[in-house]
């Protein structure tokens, strides 16, 4: 029968340990803007409402999902953390919002302050490269519920955008040009199908476009598109024109998010072949025999952001980021006609 708390799985000094390595890593994400270091009972920062007038905050919630159980099994925690940061990131841009603080929730079965030390690590370069501070977070220790190897991981953040600056899709009209962003790989979605088709004894395989193992392409990290969202909108407002709808290709694929930034009664025409899909997707399709509309509606398939410009600023928009292409157009569609429509 346990007697102590350690005895019964929390260990309170492994706990003390992490926190203080965690508050090393956060440290570096510090701006003037954060009034609080590591450990307190609430994050604390000064938000300056003259920075974006009439400001509007964003906020966004996600986790890694069970890309986890690769990143696990493979001893690899480095990059969980900028999974993690950059997928809010994307989340809070497509509004057109700067991010502007952080938190994390890394739940575990059995604390290890070093494997903690650098999932976390990951979570502040993460911040840190887009200029976001790691206010606070949460490290629970849940031997009850997590087997002793296993994590969780989970984040919040929170953004800010001036209202006449808001990304809302109300400006998109038939006719505007859909231009994609490239996606590093899987990003964090899908997981669950992948490993089904690529299970562990699969992971030290070569990829068949050499280089490196299946394993390694499975980990790599989600990209941010918030320097691109930044580039694409000084590029057009020059112009006298701007974005028009931005969708983070996660969750539900592409017909579970373009259409959720698109007025009533438009959709999106895409061009298949118009894009180079990374061989990541190429493998998991043919090994597990999967239908190209499963494929759509699982997976990014190399495609992480959709951009919609109107067609007078598309080849501007197209020379502002080297790797964007042009994927379609916005189409009319009428009720129970798919939204999302591949050629």
């Amino acid at each position: 029968m346990a007697r102590t708390y350690r005895e019964a799985g929390v260990d309170i000094q492994e706990a003390k340990r992490a926190v203080e390595r965690i508050a090393r890593a956060a440290a570096t994400t510090a701006t003037p803007a954060a009034l609080s270091t590591i450990g307190g009972f609430g994050g604390l920062f000064r938000f300056d409402p003259s920075t974006h007038p009439d400001p509007i905050l964003v906020s966004s919630t996600d986790n890694v999902g069970t890309k986890l159980k690769v990143a696990i099994a493979l001893g690899r925690h480095e990059t969980v953390g900028v999974d993690l940061v950059n997928q809010s990131v994307n989340d809070v841009a497509v509004t057109g919002a700067d991010p502007l603080f952080f938190l994390d929730y890394l739940a575990v079965g059995q604390l290890r302050a070093e494997v903690a030390e650098t999932i976390i690590a990951g979570v502040a370069n993460a911040c840190a490269a887009a200029g976001v501070v790691l206010i606070g977070g949460e490290t629970a220790q849940l031997p009850d519920v997590l087997r002793d190897d296993d994590y969780d991981l989970a984040g919040f953040l929170v953004g800010v955008v001036a209202r006449a600056d808001l990304i809302d899709g109300s400006r998109v009209r038939a006719g505007d040009v859909l231009i994609g962003l490239p996606s590093s790989g899987l990003h964090t979605n899908g997981y669950t199908l992948a490993r089904r088709v690529l299970p562990p004894e699969a992971w030290a395989e070569p990829m068949p476009d050499g280089g490196r193992t299946i394993g390694d392409a499975l980990l790599e990290p989600h990209r941010s598109y918030l320097d691109e969202v930044r580039l694409l909108r000084r590029a057009l407002r020059g112009r006298g024109s701007d974005i028009g709808a931005l969708a983070h290709i996660t969750g539900g694929g592409w017909e579970g998010n373009i259409p959720r930034t698109l007025p009533p009664g438009l959709g999106v025409e895409v061009e298949t072949g118009s894009w180079p899909v990374p061989a990541i997707f190429t493998l998991i399709q043919q090994r597990g025999d999967i239908a190209d509309d499963e494929m759509v509606a699982t997976f990014n398939v190399g495609i992480g952001m959709t951009v919609v410009v109107p067609a007078a600023d598309a080849d501007a928009a197209l020379d502002a980021i080297g790797d964007a292409c042009r994927i379609g157009r916005v189409v009319d569609v009428v009720e129970g006609e798919p939204r999302v429509r591949f050629t």
